[in-house]
């Protein structure tokens, strides 16, 4: 990808895949980091207002994805009255290799935890709430009660929010994305995040189909609740593996996509393969725009609810 413009016709192959048989041990991870370029130096939040809001999120005793990914959009989302609460714990059942939220056996879930993430955003005076959670294989419905909750518990605290979820697979139990489309979710968004050879490497306990049945499924049982789903680039996905998961992503009826840079968390994690440009990330706007999607974020620091009130505002009046 580099720097070169994107040839719709001719796929070029980036370094050496890092995807390999699920069935082999994990390899040992190339902890050599690339220098980050330019347009990817942002200093992290800080001052009096992002130091009130901080600690209000700590009073509450919650999480957010935003200090859990130590994300640069935070102060611009929480001045945008927006933020990202992660509920059902900080602890996943999961081990992607991509993710800097901690794998391992998750506690108890909290029942009072929609009250709190309610009373918080009360007191941040946000307008629109995205809501995530770590993945729960060890409930039964995948934590699609608590989701539920949560949207419920948040409308009736704040009759004006809006509310967008980000879910986990819930393991492909249709059930559970029922759950949680009975509340009626402003929108739903599940992430594919990345193509399908780098699954088995990148996210071993998912399965890029079920994602995609998962995201089919939204308008089958609620056609008036938008599905969004996103990607991120520099694993070492070749450009006509990309666009062929715009293209599969497409095909389920999702017309809201977000197309961000993959960060290496830590030594622990992939390596990044690549950086991708400023201005290839605005032709993979412009190819996925064409190819059908009504809203398009794509750039080096998009991340899946960044500017998420704008991203359903433009598509709800479109």
């Amino acid at each position: 990808m580099g720097n070169q413009t994107l040839d719709p016709l001719s796929p070029r192959i980036l370094e050496p895949d890092i995807a390999g048989d699920a069935t082999m041990p994990k390899p040992k991870l190339n902890t050599i980091s690339l220098k980050k370029p330019p347009w990817l130096r942002r200093r992290l939040p800080s001052g009096p207002d992002y130091e009130k809001i901080r600690s209000m999120i700590d009073r509450g005793k919650l999480h957010t994805v935003c200090q859990e990914a130590n994300c640069p959009n935070q102060f611009e989302c929480f001045s945008a009255h927006t933020a990202t609460f992660l509920i059902l714990g900080s602890i996943c059942s999961r081990n992607c290799t991509f993710c800097n939220i901690e794998g391992g056996e998750p506690g108890p879930v909290d029942p009072d935890e929609p009250r709190r993430v309610a009373e918080a955003t009360a007191q941040m005076d946000l307008r629109y709430v995205v809501v995530t959670s770590v993945t729960r294989d060890d409930l039964e419905d995948g934590g699609a009660g608590h989701f539920a909750a949560t949207i419920r518990t948040l409308r009736e605290t704040i009759p004006s929010i809006q509310v967008e979820v980000l879910i986990p697979d819930f393991k492909g139990e249709m059930s559970s994305l029922e759950t949680v489309l009975a509340d009626q979710p402003n929108v739903l968004n599940h992430n594919m995040e990345t193509v399908r050879r780098l699954y088995a490497t990148v996210r071993p306990q998912a399965d890029y189909d079920r994602s995609l049945e998962l995201l089919a499924r939204v308008p089958t049982i609620d056609s008036k609740i938008p599905a969004k789903s996103g990607i991120m680039l520099g694993l070492g996905e070749q450009e006509e593996e990309v666009r062929q998961v715009i293209a599969d992503i497409y095909q389920t009826g999702c017309r809201m996509l977000t197309i961000g840079q993959y960060l290496q968390p830590t030594a622990r994690h992939l390596p990044v393969k690549e950086f991708i440009s400023p201005e290839l990330f605005e032709q993979w706007r412009g190819f996925a725009l064409n190819k059908g999607f009504e809203k398009v974020a794509s750039g080096p620091f998009v991340r899946s609810s960044y500017h998420a009130g704008e991203m359903f505002s433009a598509e709800h009046l479109s």
